[in-house]
């Protein structure tokens, strides 16, 4: 079987890659076992990717699939081999775990992001800063050291929106249950995506969210934890 090729974000050092979509697919092809060689990709490269049809990673080549967009790709993933474990554990959690992508991309990322912005922009590489700059600066109104300012503060929101996921952690050990699955991917990705380019520090060490991080961390073989990032 020919390896599978995933375009993955990098910044400046090839092998930084802190895409949390690229993130959750990454651990998805982990935990089914499937071989992948993993191609930098930063956010001006728009060219290497143009045959997949969109401007976005990740983008998966699985033979003569051509599939983007993370959620996409693991249900591609569960479909085309279902001899691997499972990453939903059956179509009522499959249910589930949507409203798990969803949660994080509109409610726990937003508020990640202007946690860690200005260090995003202080880790890509130098062809992208511009590029970076004007697009994040344009969504948010304001400039990044001005979205970044007084994070300090800003992290207890943060922390306190995390609240669901805390009382899930209460009674067991991964979002999933026994054992980490798809859900347990696509949040943790959101903090695996900050610990690759930003020191600062999201969660209280006593907090049940970070034991449950630090079991993540060697999830899949440790693929996560062995990646470049910083101490959390």
């Amino acid at each position: 079987m020919p390896v599978m090729k995933l375009y993955d974000l990098a910044g400046a050092e090839a092998e930084r890659r802190f895409s949390p979509y690229c993130w959750r697919t990454k651990l998805a092809l982990a935990h089914k076992g499937l071989a992948v060689e993993t191609l930098p990709w930063r956010f001006t490269d728009k060219d290497q990717i143009a045959f997949s049809g969109q401007a976005r990673v990740p983008v998966l080549v699985d033979g003569d699939d051509t599939v983007f967009d993370s959620w996409t790709i693991a249900n591609h993933l569960e479909t085309k081999y279902p001899a691997t474990p499972s990453l939903f554990g059956g179509e009522a959690a499959r249910s589930l775990t949507r409203f798990f992508n969803h949660w994080t991309d509109r409610v726990v990322q937003p508020a990640l992001a202007p946690l860690v912005l200005i260090d995003i922009y202080a880790h890509i590489d130098a062809k992208d800063r511009d590029y970076f700059r004007s697009s994040r600066e344009s969504v948010f109104g304001s400039t990044l050291e001005q979205i970044s300012a007084d994070r300090d503060s800003k992290v207890a929101a943060f922390r306190q929106l995390l609240e669901p996921l805390r009382m899930q952690l209460q009674q067991q050990h991964y979002v999933a249950g026994a054992a980490p699955m798809y859900a347990d991917y696509i949040v943790f990705s959101a903090f695996q995506w900050a610990r690759a380019i930003s020191p600062f520090k999201l969660l209280a060490a006593d907090d049940v969210v970070a034991h449950w991080r630090q079991r993540m961390l060697a999830a899949c073989g440790g693929i996560a934890g062995s990646a470049p990032g910083y101490p959390v």
